[in-house]
């Protein structure tokens, strides 16, 4: 393989129906190897809200309750997983639609209850990149949930930024893999509410200064936080863009401050 492109998409296209018909179109037109990993962050939200379970996140990442488990496997490992997948079928990708669990591919380890306890939150331990070596080279492109197992039997929910800069960590010592986060927005902003405050570069020193003044927050933490991981880890590039420019070379750059950017 010449190249392995991992994206990851978020809740805000699932939602809409239009958009993530195109971004499957784009996606499906994506030269070379691929992943896709994604959310469905509010799906979930909304059927836990109906089933009168309580929705509470800690600088964007859900805390999961085993009611919580069970509605976020549900609609994240099934309706939402098979949903893309028949959508990517239609558009020409062969996709095959995973959980961590499917072949042991992902493993995770419960996270610790301090300093906050997230429940059945899990943490990547291992990826078995020589499975997904060979799905690749078999013309298949895995679908992620943000599902994963302990190898014991529990389930646990990990946050797809996660998963999909493990994945391609993983991926890089196989061959050059680029890491694409696509949801609403052009990238990281200055002013959330002024798609022109494009940030278009962010290192680990701008970062800490970033998130000091408040601009990076929430949900957009992780994000960064595990993209900049990705890069300091072998990951040739990160960039977080709007999922209907994802065949478009813009967006919010991550890079190691030590590292010259990457052609």
């Amino acid at each position: 393989m010449e190249r392995i492109t991992v994206v990851k998409i978020g809740g805000h296209v699932i939602d809409d129906p239009a958009a993530l018909a195109r971004f499957q179109r784009d996606f499906a037109a994506l030269p070379g190897a691929k992943i896709l990993v994604h959310g469905g962050g509010k799906l979930a939200t909304r059927l836990a809200e109906r089933l009168e379970l309580k929705v509470e996140l800690v600088e964007g990442r859900r805390i999961t309750d085993k009611g919580t488990l069970d509605v976020v496997t549900m609609v994240y490992a099934g309706l939402v997983n098979k949903q893309l997948v028949a959508g990517l079928q239609a558009a020409g990708c062969n996709a095959l639609g995973l959980s961590g669990a499917d072949g042991n591919i992902v493993l995770a380890g419960r996270r610790p209850p301090q300093p906050v306890d997230y429940g059945f939150v899990g943490d990547i331990v291992r990826v078995d990149s020589e499975l997904l070596r060979r799905l690749l080279d078999a013309g298949l492109t895995p679908v992620f949930s943000a599902i994963m197992h302990d190898g014991a039997g529990t389930l646990l929910n990990c946050n797809a930024d996660s998963v999909a800069s493990a994945l391609a960590t993983a991926l890089a010592r196989i061959a050059p893999t680029d890491l694409i986060y696509c949801f609403e927005k052009r990238g990281v902003l200055g002013d959330p509410d002024d798609e022109r405050s494009l940030i278009r570069e962010i290192t680990p020193v701008g970062y800490a200064a970033l998130r000091t003044q408040g601009v990076i927050r929430g949900g957009m933490i992780p994000k960064v936080e595990n993209a900049l991981k990705a890069v300091e880890q072998g990951v040739r590039s990160v960039s977080i863009r709007r999922a209907d420019r994802l065949l478009a070379d813009d967006g919010t750059t991550i890079r190691n401050s030590q590292l010259s950017t990457p052609d």
